[in-house]
């Protein structure tokens, strides 16, 4: 399951606050540059402390409906049980929002990137259904994510110009974006900051895009170029604080781990409201029992370079969640406390499956829910879900829209050969007894592998794909292939992810692979596009692979142990999960959190087919990624 976070239980204790701010009262020593130390400012004209409440959310990435999960939930017996609810959504979103702004004063809402791509809502609307929704929250301010540029700065015009039909004209920013003259938001919208007002008193609101990851695993215009993101940062807070403002909220699209890093090397940096890392946030001893696993605190709590304190938040994924962040400011506008909640939002019917539990187990659960104090059950705003039920009929109806025709069945097999999973096929003996698919294994399988190789070419030159056998789900019989079909081969919530490894870690991450099917875990077997060998379960361990081959524009070459390719993987792969351990070990740098979905990347493959009718055809023989199997005795 995906991450989740939860409410901080409470403020500070009394000693940790002495000693953080203690600390944060001996800061901004003598080793502080001129560079980046803020310019000296008069306080403002009524300087006097302000309590700030921040309303956050983040990746929402086009995930409009709510969805069912099951959550570790105290029954009438006395004890947890998997119970079926429901999740998020975005009119959910739209509900919290509204009643924990009506709860507080001075609230700031913020967006913090991704709102677009990896569902069909963004297929079918290009983002319009995303930005309709957005306003019925009108957010204060919404930072471009990497994903904002997937459709290149045109495709971000178009959906900057939807969020800013009618009122609300939310301001979205990006400080370290840099747009060429030819480009299609080279004379705005996006700003490096906003500002606010609250009680009088004035907010910056600063906006940052990670870097490199859009740069490099997006499709910006060529002329769009990313500064440091702690260079722009600085720069801008300096220009805030030079006009008297001494309250900065940083919304960063950068990651959690690289937001804790941000905070160290700025001065005059109070919050960060984080993305891009889909970091769920919370209290590990309340959350874990439910399922959830969060990452650190919320609020996370840091110092500036100076010594400041800092408060760092993330609101997890997919409109999961909405982060609220109480903040105090001095005089001064230096942070004295900060505590919150990151609000995990459910629905109030419980099952086991499809069945309703009984009343007094669901009494028991509205009590779980209420103690566990992250848990927040939600009824949907009712004018957000009736904007959203139009672009509901169309995503159904997209759904059963034909893509493509199959010529011939496209067959599911988990491994090749007769003996570990020969009768997996929905299709029956006409795949489970087709002689290819015993010698090569799955067609579905092996198409899935080359989509996402495509669509690793075209953002970030991939040379290799990797997918484990058991991730592809079902069959694809000939005839009418379907929207809903594609989603039905690739139903989980996975995305893409690129690896920089050297020919000896996919040797070693296939191998792996190899050993887990040797094991029994038929989903384990590998499939790639860009790559082929021979395997020979009967040989020892880390050798079962031979002959491994990597396809070039001039045909197949020997994998270069030593060579470092570039590789696209899926998020649950990349974790070392269904036996590939080696890939957890690709880690920093090395790593690239893409975020595309991974169900979208088949459909865009398909998509891209030639002709104005397409055909999905099964690849040839030699770019399948098993040539040759030898079974075990």
């Amino acid at each position: 399951m995906a991450r989740h976070s939860k409410r901080q239980a409470g403020a500070y204790s009394l000693v940790l606050i002495s000693t953080l701010f203690s600390l944060a009262a001996c800061g901004g020593g003598d080793d502080t540059t001129a560079s980046t130390q803020p310019p000296a400012t008069a306080q403002p004209a009524e300087a006097k402390p302000l309590s700030l409440t921040l309303l956050h959310v983040n990746d929402h990435h086009s995930h409009l409906d709510a969805e069912s999960v099951k959550l570790n939930l105290m029954t009438a017996a006395g004890k947890r049980e998997a119970i079926d609810v429901e999740y998020g959504g975005f009119a959910r979103v739209t509900s919290a929002i509204q009643s924990l702004a009506s709860a507080s004063r001075n609230v700031v809402k913020i967006h913090a990137g991704d709102a677009v791509t990896g569902d069909l809502y963004f297929n079918l609307s290009n983002g319009k259904a995303d930005a309709e929704m957005m306003n019925t929250v009108c957010f204060d301010a919404f930072t471009l994510g990497n994903h904002e540029f997937d459709n290149t700065d045109s495709g971000l015009k178009t959906f900057i110009d939807y969020l800013h039909v009618g009122n609300c004209k939310t301001p979205v920013l990006s400080a370290n974006a840099k747009f060429a003259a030819t480009s299609a938001l080279a004379k705005g919208p996006v700003k490096a900051s906003t500002v606010v007002e609250r009680d009088g008193q004035k907010i910056g609101i600063i906006g940052l895009t990670i870097a490199d990851k859009t740069k490099n695993s997006s499709r910006p215009d060529a002329g769009t170029t990313f500064d440091n993101e702690a260079v722009a940062a600085q720069a801008e807070i300096n220009r805030l604080r030079a006009q008297g403002i001494n309250k900065i909220v940083i919304a960063s699209h950068v990651g959690y781990t690289g937001e804790l890093a941000l905070a160290k090397q700025l001065s005059g940096v109070d919050v960060i409201v984080g993305a891009d890392s889909h970091t769920l946030l919370g209290p590990k001893a309340t959350m874990q029992p439910l399922g959830l696993t969060p990452e650190g605190d919320y609020p996370t709590r840091t110092t500036d370079k100076d010594g400041k304190p800092v408060c760092v938040v993330q609101a997890w994924q997919y409109s999961y969640v909405v982060g609220e962040l109480k903040v105090d400011f001095d005089k001064n506008g230096d942070v004295v406390n900060c505590q919150g909640t990151p609000h995990v939002l459910i629905g109030d019917t419980f099952k086991r499956g499809t069945v309703a539990v009984s009343d007094a187990d669901a009494a028991a659960i509205r009590q779980d829910i209420a103690a566990s104090g992250v848990l927040r059950v939600t009824t949907p705003d009712t004018a957000a879900a009736a904007k959203l039920a139009g672009y509901k009929a169309d995503k159904d109806a997209l759904g059963k829209k034909v893509v493509a025709t199959a010529p011939t069945n496209l067959c599911l097999r988990r491994v090749p050969g007769t003996k570990r999973d020969a009768t997996r096929s929905t299709l029956g003996d006409v795949c489970n007894k087709d002689a290819d698919v015993i010698a090569h294994g799955g067609d579905v399988q092996q198409l899935v592998a080359q989509a996402f190789l495509e669509r690793g070419k075209a953002f970030f030159n991939a040379d290799i794909s990797i997918q484990n056998g058991g991730g592809v789900r079902v069959d694809l019989p000939a005839g009418n292939v379907t929207v809903g079909g594609i989603y039905s081969v690739l139903p989980f919530k996975n995305t893409l992810v690129q690896l920089k490894m050297t020919g000896a870690e996919v040797k070693a991450t296939l191998e792996d692979a190899i050993a887990s099917v040797v094991a029994n875990n038929t989903g384990s077997y590998p499939y790639t596009g860009g790559l082929r060998w021979k395997v020979d379960l009967n040989q020892a361990a880390g050798s079962r692979l031979s002959q491994l081959e990597v396809k070039t524009a001039s045909g197949y070459v020997p994998l270069d142990l030593a060579k470092t390719y570039s590789v696209v993987t899926i998020n649950f792969l990349a974790d070392g999960q269904d036996g590939y351990t080696t890939m957890k070990s690709v880690t920093g740098a090395r790593r690239t959190e893409v975020g595309l979905d991974y169900a979208e990347a088949f459909l865009t493959y398909v998509d891209g087919l030639p002709g104005t009718t397409k055909q999905l055809n099964k690849l040839p023989v030699a770019d399948y990624s098993t040539q040759s199997y030898i079974e075990t005795p």
